[in-house]
């Protein structure tokens, strides 16, 4: 699991189950967090593979977070995170053990943990705080803090690599070979990429904009990163016959639903013609 929590609440601004520890699967964890939370003044991470990664430094370069790696052989620094993940062995994951409340797959593991997490933990009072969570976090949150608009979030998690372009205007990029402008040839260029679409290559030159690399030779469509894969088989638990975590998803999607007038959401728009047919059928009745 990918979890990132705030320091001063421990409310969780962003967390995800994965079958795998790479930097992909934490970039799904950490872009929800900033989208819905806004952008922090420090992300404080382990010196694991995910968390070194050239993209990760990138990212919090473009959002301008300052990315701080625990030392190694220190673990003091992670003790507000380890003692959250105890709590989600202890709470979350010693629910989904019997047979009855076993998730069918990663994405109904994710639903039943966002439910948890909204229904139980963050409004439970916490053992060293004193508080509920995300009360504590949403009373000492900067009312300036600034949630990224959608343009900036994007730059953020693309990726980029830099190339030295031939003397034929070709570059190539993991197993693909591309043709730039002419202009570029035997120059540095930055090839910025999404790394589930290695089809479009956008190319800066001195960190302005230089075209896009036309594919010539595409023999990978993704990158190797972006694998997927099922989860190992685990041994089959005895059922308890109680499926606690099926019942705070349906408490967390009645409070949604309460959150939702779906009256508004059929009402048709009063400067529509929908909504002007409905007047005209008003005054007519």
């Amino acid at each position: 699991m990918f979890a990132f929590i705030d320091d001063h609440s421990r409310a969780v601004m962003g967390a995800r189950w994965a079958y795998h520890e790479d930097v992909v699967r934490l970039a799904a964890a950490l872009r929800p967090a900033l989208a819905a939370r806004g952008i922090p003044g420090s992300v404080y991470v382990d010196n694991g593979s995910a968390y070194v990664d050239a993209w990760l430094l990138r990212a919090c370069a473009v959002l301008g977070i300052k990315l701080v790696h625990s030392r190694p052989g220190r673990p003091q620094g992670r003790g507000k995170i380890e003692r959250f993940f105890r709590t989600v062995r202890d709470q979350f994951l010693v629910e989904t053990a019997p047979q009855t409340a076993r998730p069918a797959d990663l994405a109904e593991l994710n639903r039943l943990f966002a439910a948890w997490t909204e229904t139980a933990y963050h409004r439970a009072v916490h053992s060293e705080t004193g508080e509920e969570p995300l009360a504590r976090w949403a009373r000492a949150t900067p009312a300036e803090r600034a949630v990224p608009d959608q343009a900036r979030l994007h730059e953020a998690f693309l990726w980029s690599e830099r190339r030295v372009v031939t003397k034929t205007a070709t570059v190539s990029l993991h197993g693909n070979t591309y043709q730039v402008d002419p202009s570029l040839a035997r120059r540095t260029v930055e090839l910025v990429f999404d790394p589930f679409d290695l089809t479009r290559i956008q190319v800066r030159a001195g960190g302005r904009p230089a075209g896009t690399a036309a594919p010539f030779t595409i023999g990978r469509h993704r990158h190797a990163k972006t694998r997927t894969g099922d989860g190992q088989p685990r041994t089959e638990p005895e059922p308890t016959g109680i499926n606690y975590l099926r019942i705070l998803s349906d408490s967390h999607d009645q409070a949604l639903q309460a959150q939702i007038s779906y009256t508004a959401l059929t009402r048709p728009d009063p400067g529509s013609s929908a909504g002007q047919r409905g007047k005209e059928e008003d005054r007519n009745a």
